[in-house]
């Protein structure tokens, strides 16, 4: 995985997490860069979050988002994870946890249309 979009950060707080891990991505040299795109998703359990999408190592990103999240004390969403079925379904689906510094704090599974350009939506969310 080279990017993704199923990534996000608290509401308010997505500016500076992004801007951060990219900074610290160059400073380090990581092959990371992130960008928001004006998407926000709204939870029962977790609050809103302001998402971005990434591209680079998927290591780099998972490490840099948790040290942003310790950072800053900010609730974030780790996307990317893809469901292990093989079945051919009319929407895509990706896997998230919500993180709090290193603790996970919950799951959410999103889901897309497979045609056109829509936007990720939560199907289904878990406090854990």
């Amino acid at each position: 995985m080279t990017d993704s979009e199923t990534f996000g950060a608290e509401k308010g707080k997505a500016k500076e997490l992004v801007s951060w891990m990219n900074n610290q991505a160059k400073d380090k040299g990581m092959d990371f860069e992130a960008r928001l795109y004006d998407y926000d998703i709204t939870t029962k359990n977790f609050g809103t979050f302001e998402m971005f999408s990434w591209m680079g190592d998927v290591q780099t990103a998972r490490k840099l988002l948790t040290k942003a999240s310790k950072r800053f004390k900010v609730k974030v969403i780790e996307g990317g994870y893809k469901p292990n079925e093989r079945t051919f379904k009319m929407r895509k689906s990706d896997f998230a946890m919500v993180r709090k510094g290193d603790r996970v704090i919950g799951h959410l599974e999103f889901e897309a249309s497979l045609i056109g350009n829509e936007k990720w939506k939560i199907k289904n969310e878990e406090r854990r």
